[in-house]
């Protein structure tokens, strides 16, 4: 048995674009989990989502802008410790 990969996050643009594909018949399920290394139980549990409609461009551009804003307070906390070190 392989050891169990790299634990990874997609994001819900990835997601979107990914259920759309599927759905509209651009790729399979079983092509899909295999070009994108996705397992089938996560395929299904992104298309109930997208189907029941919790997958949609706005929460896609929000969940963005909130990466954004985190990556910028982030930076902000990094720019602030390396004022008081000067």
């Amino acid at each position: 048995m392989s050891p169990r990969g790299p634990y990874r996050r997609h994001s819900m643009q990835f997601k979107l674009q990914f259920c759309q594909d599927i759905r509209n018949g651009v790729i399979g399920r079983r092509d899909a989990q295999r070009t994108y290394s996705v397992s089938a139980n996560l395929i299904q549990l992104w298309l109930s989502q997208f189907d029941r409609g919790e997958l949609n461009q706005e929460e896609a551009e929000a969940s963005v802008v909130a990466e954004y804003e985190g990556r910028i307070a982030a930076l902000e906390r990094k720019v602030g410790q390396l004022t008081m070190e000067l």
